[in-house]
């Protein structure tokens, strides 16, 4: 196995290892702490998970531009007997994925005030950011499971205790439709990993497992089914999302940030890292129906979201929405709709962050989500307004801000392989600008009540906290190619490696859409 690994992929010091330990440290101290002192507790973890901040933008400046493999890779033996290790390692489709998980956390620490059990509050919060990184980071089946896993844990207790009104009822509902998907894949990773063998050394090393590509054609089917069951519950995708808006809608603010921003692309990055990767027959022969999933979820989402009377309700079905368009670009299989979904993965992550934060606020001013109790913010709060209005506009896809960029490479990329998937998804985009626009109309402009005019602006603290959101939707939209020429070379390896194992061959996009034959007349090409 150790032979997989180059010197050049390496690392030297075990940064990726850092990521995962320096949150579990923290949550320990922050468990220490004396009860006498609640005051510590969220300034002490926002600490230690700014500190595996530093170490994900240590890991951003130490990857290497055009290497499409592993980097950074360490490997320590786990469980020999049984093949198992605990082996990460970071390419350009995760690296982003780390990064803003290591950004979001120390953020809604400082944002968001708990009310109550400040101790237990920040170190579930701490244990979620080692579990992220974990499963963006585990190149080995077995961990991932166990990373996987270990982030229901923390969120589910977040909504059950920190949560709103019916908060029991979400908590349990998001644990155990996630459960349900997470046997299966249980089951399918120890088929994997025995059915690979061959008369060879158990493993799951998922670079190996990539390579031998041992499986019979059904077998492997089933078991791809079995991973995107525990995938598409998790982005989600429909019909598998009705978890997703009760989760949203009760969760605490950090809750929400965390849940949309960082624990729904653990979905649909396992579609990209294990599904394509491990079963690349399998993904191509499942590619209509899964497309055709996300673009219902396109138009389901945005539907349902324009009639919904809660704000927070609203931005949730957003996020069943902007998943779908992900879920398109994952199995379109092209360079550009594959690096328009991880890009639209970290674009969901800001711009839906950001909203989630400022509903959070808009809550503690006026404790009412509801949009029909809400009226002419925006005359009281007008900074509020402007930092909302950058949101709303990124997550309906302006051009200039980050929504729009990976919307487009989506959309372009997707219409080389499923054209008319593409002509429905894009009346998404026409959707998400009339529920985004009509809910900004009617709470922020109109003729305020008395308690809106009382609503006070941001703070400087509040405006501090929502400023690195602005700054990465405005700089992402003018200028994404920091993240692009990261992310292309990984891309190109997972096409290369699905055409290679598939009978997939990626169209040419410098060929014309309509050629002229010799008869004189037209056919698509």
């Amino acid at each position: 196995m150790m032979q997989l690994l180059t010197a050049q992929s390496v690392a030297s010091f075990p940064v990726l290892n850092a990521l995962i330990i320096v949150p579990v440290v923290g949550a320990l101290v922050v468990v220490l702490l004396p009860n006498s002192r609640p005051e510590l507790m969220r300034p002490v973890g926002a600490i230690f998970a700014a500190i595996a901040g530093a170490f994900s933008l240590y890991v951003m400046a130490e990857f290497s531009v055009q290497d499409p493999g592993f980097q950074l890779q360490s490997i320590q033996s786990w469980i020999p007997s049984l093949g198992i290790n605990w082996h990460v390692g970071v390419d350009g489709i995760s690296l982003w994925l780390v990064v803003l998980t290591g950004l979001i956390t120390p953020i809604v620490l400082i944002a968001v005030d708990p009310h109550h059990d400040p101790k237990p509050y920040t170190a579930w919060l701490l244990l979620l950011q080692a579990g992220s990184f974990g499963a963006f980071l585990a190149l080995d089946l077995f961990l991932f499971f166990v990373m996987f896993e270990i982030v229901l844990v923390p969120m589910y207790m977040l909504i059950g205790g920190w949560g709103y009104d019916d908060r029991r009822y979400a908590a349990t509902k998001f644990f155990l439709y996630t459960m349900a998907g997470s046997a299966l894949m249980l089951v399918a990773i120890i088929s994997v990993a025995t059915l690979s063998s061959g008369g060879q050394d158990i493993t799951f090393n998922v670079i190996e497992l990539a390579q031998r590509q041992a499986l019979s054609t059904n077998t492997a089917r089933l078991c791809f089914l079995a991973f995107v069951l525990a995938f598409v519950i998790k982005v989600p995708v429909v019909p598998v999302h009705t978890w997703l808006p009760d989760a949203h809608t009760q969760a605490p603010t950090a809750g929400s940030v965390v849940l949309a921003a960082v624990m729904l692309k653990l979905g649909t990055y396992g579609l990209l890292r294990f599904g394509l990767y491990l079963f690349p027959e399998a993904s191509v022969w499942a590619a209509p129906t899964l497309a055709t999933l996300g673009v219902i979820g396109v138009i389901y989402g945005a539907i349902v979201a324009t009639m919904q009377k809660d704000l927070k309700r609203l931005v949730a079905y957003s996020s069943v929405a902007h998943m779908g368009f992900i879920v398109l670009g994952i199995f379109a299989f092209t360079t550009q709709s594959l690096e328009g979904g991880v890009l639209q993965m970290i674009n969901h992550g800001l711009s839906t962050g950001a909203l989630f934060l400022m509903v959070g606020m808009l809550y503690e001013r006026r404790k009412t989500r509801a949009i029909s109790e809400l009226s002419g913010i925006q005359s009281a709060a007008p900074i509020f307004a402007g930092f909302f209005t950058v949101a709303m506009l990124s997550s309906i896809g302006v051009p200039g801000l980050n929504g729009f960029v990976g919307e487009f490479l989506v959309l372009i990329g997707s219409y080389e392989t499923r054209r008319w998937w593409t002509v429905i998804a894009a009346t998404g985009v026409i959707l998400a600008a009339l529920y985004l626009l009509w809910a900004y109309q009617r709470v922020f402009h109109g003729e305020p009540t008395a308690d809106d005019e009382k609503t006070a602006d941001l703070s400087l603290k509040e405006g501090l906290v929502l400023t690195p959101f602005l700054v990465g939707i405005v700089f992402l939209g003018v200028y994404p190619k920091p993240l692009l020429e990261r992310i292309e070379p990984a891309v190109n390896n997972l096409i290369s490696h699905l055409e290679d194992h598939s009978d997939y061959v990626q169209p040419d996009p410098g060929a014309p859409v309509v050629v002229e034959r010799d008869h004189g007349s037209k056919d698509d090409h």
